[in-house]
């Protein structure tokens, strides 16, 4: 967890006043998602086919469950946990980072295949926009055998990240998670994570998975998608009919919040100069979960979600700031 030192610079740097520092929660953040490599490559206007792009590339840890559990951790108040798979190759680099972030790691170990990688495509223009290319190695071949339910001692929410209903194995992770957490009276929330990927599923099959779960975080292209809705306000409020509580993303325009087939709150977004948006939407996701975990409403949460957002959008990567 960043120090109060190290957020009032975050704040800062977003033109904000950086993530509140607050008590410790009655109970853990466990995050089950994905860890990746992100190849970042920064580069301006088209790029040009069949020969070079200038280009600044980085290589930096992420994986949308990891960063989410990263941010979560540096908005404070409480213990946040993470369930993942990592190939050996990277598996002590990706330890080492997840622990210097304030988060407590458990990752498990693929012998078979490799960590997963993704190329981000950042055009480093205005928009600061980024296209993905995702391998997605160890990281989705969790299973069951990956879950017990002892996981869940001392959690008081459970957040799964939208990939691992991407993979046969690790969506029947998530149906056993899921129904250990029932048995528990856990909270559990979920991002959908991909437009592409949820175009694939199904949305169908993708409403049938999410049944039961306490909040959903799309973006606003997903809640789109997931409703055959043009609107993003009719989208998150049709979207709520079936998930108690959704909050969806909508990036320089802020968040719409909506409960029982209602939007109850439009958050309006900081004011940000991006340079990258790799990550933007799990920042906001880790901050706004942080704040449900420490008292504040889904309003508030919000607000803390669109802070966290705005300061990821000024940083390189799907990370936030070290901590001093």
């Amino acid at each position: 967890m960043s120090g109060t030192a190290a957020s009032r610079a975050a704040g800062s740097e977003a033109g904000a006043s950086g993530p509140p520092r607050v008590g410790a929660g009655d109970g853990a953040l466990l995050v089950v998602g994905d860890v990746v490599t992100d190849v970042i490559a920064r580069h301006r206007g088209p790029l040009a086919s069949g020969t070079d792009t200038a280009a600044a590339i980085r290589t930096m840890p992420g994986g949308a469950g990891a960063n989410v559990a990263c941010w979560a951790a540096h908005w404070g108040g409480t213990e946040v946990r993470l369930l993942g798979r990592v190939g050996a190759d990277a598996h002590a680099w990706h330890e080492r980072e997840l622990a210097a972030s304030g988060v407590r790691p458990r990752l498990v170990v693929d012998r078979q295949a490799p960590t997963g990688t993704v190329i981000c495509l950042v055009d480093t223009g205005a928009a600061a926009e980024r296209t993905f290319l995702t391998d997605s190695g160890a990281s989705l071949r969790l299973d069951p055998d990956d879950w017990s339910d002892t996981l869940l001692d001392g959690v008081a929410r459970l957040h799964l990240s939208g990939y691992l209903l991407f993979s046969e194995p690790s969506r029947k992770l998530v149906t056993m998670a899921l129904e250990s957490a029932r048995g528990r009276g856990v909270p559990v929330s979920l991002d959908p994570a991909s437009a592409g990927f949820l175009e694939a599923l199904g949305v169908e099959r993708f409403l049938a998975l999410v049944d039961g779960m306490d909040v959903l975080l799309p973006s606003r292209d997903e809640a789109c998608l997931l409703t055959g809705l043009p609107h993003p306000a009719d989208a998150v409020a049709e979207l709520s009919r079936h998930v108690p509580l959704v909050v969806a993303k909508q990036g320089a325009d802020g968040a719409l919040v909506a409960r029982s087939g209602t939007v109850t709150a439009h958050v309006p977004a900081l004011p940000a100069v991006p340079r990258d948006t790799t990550g933007a939407g799990d920042a906001f996701s880790g901050a706004f979960l942080a704040a449900l975990l420490t008292g504040a409403g889904p309003e508030d949460a919000a607000r803390e979600g669109c802070r966290a957002g705005a300061l990821a959008v000024e940083r390189v990567g799907g990370r936030p700031p070290s901590p001093e």
